[in-house]
């Protein structure tokens, strides 16, 4: 069975392939307008080594720049729009990315690192530009659209990461760039998650973000409809679902909490049980925010990730959890974790480490012209992306925190996370982060910022935590906001908070 965007458009030319705002675009107009597009990109200078950037908000157009990409040859880079200038040269520059599509609201910044690169002294020269909202409907309109091309599986997609600890870092995959290689990923994400093409994947987060552009790049391989709104709103989602008979998600534990802020009334009067299924990843998600979660979808079946953009480690299936709450899973197949301390010796069923993964078939993935990050992440054919955690008997792995995030005390490793959890059973809390402030005496405090849904005090939260944790994990100093800073993912912004607490 031949697949992708082409061959959709072929058997199924009116089938929608993404609604925006509730307009349809179908295959025949996304295969025509790609088509198109791909002679402006490689005209400006995309192809083989040379990415396509899409700094663009939600919409059609990422998408038709990633099959056009596909088209041209050129892989394609989904690019965080929020990025200033100075962000957005450095990305730009480091990917060497050969043609780059913009908005118009974000012109600014764009027209400010295109003209850092074009400086004679920087080393990459010029990139050309195209911009939705001023030049990127006459261009497509006056292009010829060349029949013999096919964006075969879609493009390579090339990623940063989100540079929480320094500049963000391109993760540069080895033989990802073969067709044959992807379109065998593909397949491989088709039969796993039962994808077809009655789907309707209904968006929940930015068309940058790896998970997003990666599910709606699968949406496109099988003919499936992806509906795509702005931003992700609690009450939009649901809605969404409810109209376009949304068939599945990908969503971080953020979302979760969002949507069951809503009144169960409200929630209970949209019809969402098309919802089949909703995978999250992302971040941990705390234990009684997925039991509410699940309780409220009877119907639908979460499934959770754990990897990252440097690669897939395990996952777990709703039954399998509701027999380890907190487990995020067993290793993919060909997978092998390790749990090691800081010497590189394993450590025992149980115990606390670093996670390392070991990918199968020997594949290695380097960070792009960072050859230092690239050592420090491996040891012994495994990685490391700095998160703790322990096996269990059954090699079901389980998440402590993050090596950035761990707070030592008086010499006293704490797991935030572990305080986070138990918040987040008080039936008042929506949601919270716990993080480590300096302190000259004891190393770090550790410091606890609370959202809540009603009247609550700081002493007892402290209480709280004090009956289900040891005296030494209750946070030293609190704080009650009306709401925790995000990423546009949602994901609680803790490198955010650090900083504002060490000024």
């Amino acid at each position: 069975m031949r697949r992708g965007v082409v061959a959709h458009a072929a058997a199924t030319p009116d089938r929608p392939a993404m609604v925006v705002g509730g307009r349809p675009r179908t295959y025949r107009e996304l295969d025509e307008r790609s088509r198109r597009l791909a002679r402006v990109l490689a005209e400006l200078g995309a192809g083989p080594g040379h990415p396509v950037a899409s700094v663009l908000p939600n919409g059609f157009e990422p998408f038709e720049v990633a099959t056009a990409a596909a088209m041209a040859g050129a892989p394609f880079l989904p690019v965080n729009w929020h990025l200033k200038a100075a962000e957005l040269s450095y990305l730009l520059a480091d990917a060497g990315v050969g043609a780059v599509v913009g908005h118009v609201d974000h012109q600014r910044a764009l027209t400010g690192a295109l003209t850092s690169i074009g400086e004679p002294s920087h080393p990459r020269g010029g990139i050309g530009a195209l911009v939705v909202g001023r030049d990127y409907e006459d261009r497509l309109a006056a292009a010829p659209a060349d029949p013999s091309l096919d964006a075969g599986p879609g493009p390579e997609l090339v990623f940063y990461t989100s540079g929480t600890t320094a500049r963000p870092k391109g993760v540069v995959h080895g033989g990802l760039g073969d067709e044959a290689i992807r379109r065998a990923g593909m397949e491989g994400q088709v039969l796993l998650w039962g994808w077809t093409s009655d789907d309707v994947y209904v968006m929940s987060g930015p068309c940058y973000h790896a998970s997003h552009a990666g599910w709606g790049m699968t949406s496109l391989y099988v003919g499936a409809t992806m509906v795509i709104p702005p931003r992700f709103d609690a009450r939009g989602f649901l809605a969404d679902v409810e109209r376009f008979g949304g068939t599945r998600s990908f969503m971080v534990p953020s979302h979760f909490i969002r949507i069951l802020e809503l009144p169960d009334e409200e929630r209970a009067a949209i019809d969402t049980s098309s919802l089949r299924l909703v995978v999250h990843g992302g971040a941990p998600c705390p234990v009684a925010v997925k039991r509410r979660m699940m309780a409220a979808f009877p119907t639908t079946e979460f499934h959770e990730l754990y990897g990252a953009s440097e690669g897939g480690a395990t996952r777990i299936a709703p039954a399998e959890w509701l027999e380890r709450p907190g487990s995020v899973g067993r290793p993919w197949p060909g997978v092998e974790i390790r749990i090691l301390d800081d010497d590189g010796v394993p450590q025992p069923t149980g115990a606390d480490g670093v996670v390392w993964i070991r990918p199968p078939g020997g594949h290695r993935f380097t960070y792009r012209n960072d050859p230092d990050a690239t050592a420090r992440a491996w040891r012994d054919g495994a990685f490391s992306v700095g998160d703790v955690g322990h096996l269990d008997e059954a090699g079901y792995l389980t998440i402590i925190d993050r090596v950035s995030d761990m707070v030592l005390w008086g010499g006293v490793n704490i797991a935030p996370r572990e305080i986070e959890e138990v918040l987040h059973e008080h039936p008042l809390v929506v949601d919270c982060a716990v993080f480590g402030i300096p302190d000259d005496r004891d190393g770090e405090h550790l410091k606890a910022m609370v959202e809540l849904r009603g009247e609550m005090t700081t002493g007892e939260l402290a209480t709280w935590v004090r009956d289900c944790l040891a005296d030494y994990k209750v946070p030293h100093s609190w704080e009650i906001v009306d709401e925790l800073p995000r990423d546009p993912n949602g994901k609680v912004l803790k490198r955010l908070l650090r900083q504002q607490h060490r000024r």
